[in-house]
């Protein structure tokens, strides 16, 4: 019985033995295929860097705003008897907009026009009489001050119609009108919108470490969609406070607007040069890894693989960013002008990979794009 477990006990470790030996030499092997397995080169666009004029500029987000801009609002209460404007047309100065009824005032005026006809009459009899030792200097002195008071009341109601006829107070453009004829107005009722729109200020903010590259005079220009291209304007002053909760300034930018496209309120984009211009590398911005250790580019170069035989590979380069102007961006330090740096594909890529350049696509690479659906 002892021999014949014995036997079975060989015969297991023997088995054991054999199938061990089997495996070890399949690990091996693959192992060794492992580590002769290259990964296929991956499909890369590339572009050869070089040196162009660069100027930086600072952008930021600001808002237009008229010179001079008022809701023309009535000073006395009344009724709307004229309306002398149309709605978004432009008018100039001292126009008349709207004629509050003055039927009361005027015949008002009348009866003191009359009242100051008499006492002129009173007025000069009592010089005659002044003269000839009639009345005494006291009596004229009253006749004197009743003619006074009574030009003074013709005065006040002439002023009072006048101040119901509602004018422009400068030029500009009008808005719609919020008024309709028969209408009672309180006074200080909104009439309608009156902005002078040539020339126009825009207004912004920049953080306060810029301030000492901004001058007075200094050129800006703003793009919007809206107004379908870009004006050229100069700063116009910067205010003498800077925001405690933002730690910007506010700065104005006055544009001659000749065109009438700059309107108050209107939403535009900002940008002021800084510096002179200078020589950097450019690279469309596809060409840039991202990451919160620094951003970086994938160069092409001949790479030696473990086995020492050369492909082409990528090497990763850490760099230094300026700003952007539409695709490209720029490139302070980290390549030099004639390296093939990767545009296309660069989120695949590790340093030392093997590629293959295939350039009959390229990403954008223009300072200016102009989308289509722009």
């Amino acid at each position: 019985m002892m021999k014949r477990m014995l036997l079975m006990l060989a015969i297991v470790i023997a088995f054991v033995a054999a199938i061990g030996s089997v495996k070890f030499i399949q690990i091996k092997k693959a192992m060794a295929a492992g580590a002769m397995y290259a990964p296929p080169p991956e499909a890369v666009t590339t572009v050869l860097a070089k040196a162009e004029p660069w100027q930086t500029k600072l952008s930021a987000i600001g808002t237009v705003a008229a010179v001079q801009g008022v809701t023309v609002s009535a000073d006395l209460p009344g009724m709307v008897e004229e309306i002398s404007f149309v709605s978004g047309k432009p008018v100039n100065k001292g126009d008349v907009l709207v004629r509050l009824d003055t039927k009361q005032e005027r015949a008002q005026l009348v009866a003191a026009e009359a009242q100051r006809e008499l006492s002129r009459v009173d007025l000069d009899r009592a010089k005659g009489m002044l003269a000839g030792g009639i009345i005494p200097q006291a009596t004229f002195d009253s006749t004197a001050a009743q003619f006074k008071q009574a030009d003074a009341k013709v005065g006040e109601i002439k002023a009072t119609i006048e101040r119901k006829t509602i004018r422009a107070p400068f030029s500009g453009v009008l808005g719609i009108r919020m008024v309709n004829l028969g209408q009672y107005l309180e006074g200080g009722a909104a009439v309608v919108s009156l902005q002078s729109l040539r020339p126009a200020y825009v207004n912004f903010t920049v953080p306060q470490q810029e301030i000492g590259a901004l001058r007075t005079g200094s050129q800006v220009e703003v793009s919007s969609d809206a107004i379908g291209g870009n004006q050229t304007g100069r700063i116009n002053a910067l205010d003498s406070t800077i925001d405690e909760a933002t730690r910007h300034v506010r700065v104005q930018a006055v544009f001659d607007n000749a065109d009438g496209k700059l309107r108050p309120g209107m939403f535009v984009e900002a940008k002021l040069p800084q510096g002179a211009s200078n020589e950097v590398i450019t690279l469309p911005a596809s060409a840039i890894s991202y990451a919160p250790f620094g951003d970086s580019v994938f160069i092409v170069e001949d790479v030696k693989g473990p086995d020492g035989k050369s492909f082409r590979g990528v090497r990763q380069q850490f760099v230094k960013l300026g700003g952007s102007r539409g695709d490209q961006v720029g490139v302070f330090t980290g390549v030099k002008p004639g390296e093939e740096v990767v545009t296309s594909g660069v989120f695949k890529l590790r340093p030392g990979a093997a590629v293959t350049v295939n350039n009959t696509v390229q990403p954008g690479n223009n300072p200016a794009p102009k989308p289509e659906d722009s």
